[in-house]
C-alpha cells in the first residue's frame, strides 16, 4: 500500500500535520473551497516566490496563513507592500481579517515541492531532462538527504511517444511510517506539451512523539527552529544512481 498512496497523506497524524487546521461544521465544504481559492490566488500572485506550502488556520473572525518559502523577500515585497496587497485581496475573498506569517526555508534542496519546481524551470528553459534530474539529485544528497527519487513523464526530449523515466539515489522506505518522506508533484509546460514531475525525498526517521502543530520544523521569524525529534542518520555510501525507463 505504501507504494501506491501519497506518502504525505499516508503519514498524516503520525509524523505529519495537516495544512488546513480548522473546524468546519456545517460549512465545511465552503471553507474547503475557500482554502483552495486562497492557495491558487497566492501561487498565481507570486509565481517566483519559491513557495513550498501554505498552512491555513481559522478562528471565528480571522484567517491565519503561514507561507513557507525559500524567498521571503519576494513574498514580502519592498517595505512589506506585497503582503499588504495580498491581505486586502484575501480580506475581500474571505470577509474576515487576514494574518500572514512568513517562514523561510533554509535548505530548499530538501523540499520536494521546490526541487520539482526547479526541475520544471530547467525543462522549460530547454535544459536536458537527464542533466536537470541528476543535478537536483546530487544537490539534495549533498545537503544531507538519505534518499531521493525523481520521476518524469511525458514527451521527454521531444520524443514522438510519451514515456516515463526515473532516477533514484539512496533509500525511499515508503512502507515505514516513521520515515520522514516529503513528496510533491509539479508540471513543466514545454513546446512539446506538459511533462509531469514527481519527487520523493527521504530525510530520516522520526522516533518518539512528534509535535504536529502547523509550523513545526520551520524557521520562525525570530530565527528559532521548532524541535521535531528527527534522526537524520547517515548517507548511503554505495548509493549509485539508478535508472529505470518505461515506455
Amino acid at each position: 500500500m505504501g507504494q501506491k498512496i501519497n506518502p504525505v497523506s499516508f503519514r498524516l497524524g503520525i509524523i505529519r500535520g495537516w495544512e488546513s487546521n480548522w473546524y468546519g461544521g456545517k460549512t465545511f465544504d465552503a471553507k474547503l473551497i475557500e482554502d483552495e481559492k486562497i492557495r491558487k490566488y497566492i501561487y498565481a500572485r507570486i509565481p517566483k516566490g519559491g513557495i513550498s506550502k501554505i498552512v491555513i488556520e481559522r478562528t471565528l473572525k480571522r484567517v491565519i496563513l503561514t507561507i513557507n518559502t525559500a524567498r521571503p523577500g519576494v513574498v514580502i515585497g519592498k517595505g512589506g507592500g506585497e503582503v499588504d496587497k495580498i491581505k486586502e485581496e484575501l480580506k475581500k475573498l474571505t470577509n474576515k481579517e487576514v494574518q500572514i506569517n512568513i517562514f523561510e526555508i533554509k535548505r530548499p534542496e530538501l523540499d520536494a515541492k521546490l526541487v520539482g519546481e526547479s526541475i520544471a524551470q530547467q525543462l522549460e528553459g530547454r535544459i536536458s531532462y537527464r542533466r536537470a534530474m541528476k543535478q537536483s539529485i546530487a544537490s539534495t544528497i549533498r545537503v544531507g538527504a538519505l534518499g531521493i527519487k525523481v520521476k518524469l513523464s511525458g514527451r521527454l526530449a521531444g520524443a514522438e511517444m510519451a514515456r516515463t523515466e526515473q532516477y533514484k539515489e539512496g533509500r525511499i522506505p515508503l512502507h515505514t511510517l516513521r520515515a520522514d518522506i516529503d513528496y510533491a508533484i509539479s508540471e513543466a509546460q514545454t513546446v512539446y506539451g506538459k511533462i509531469g514531475i514527481k519527487v520523493w525525498i527521504f530525510k530520516g526517521e522520526v522516533y518518539g512523539k512528534r509535535d504536529l502543530s502547523p509550523n513545526v520544523g520551520v524557521i520562525s521569524a525570530s530565527g528559532q527552529q521548532s524541535s521535531n525529534n528527527q534522526q537524520t542518520g547517515k548517507k548511503r555510501p554505495d548509493g549509485a544512481l539508478k535508472k529505470r525507463t518505461k515506455k
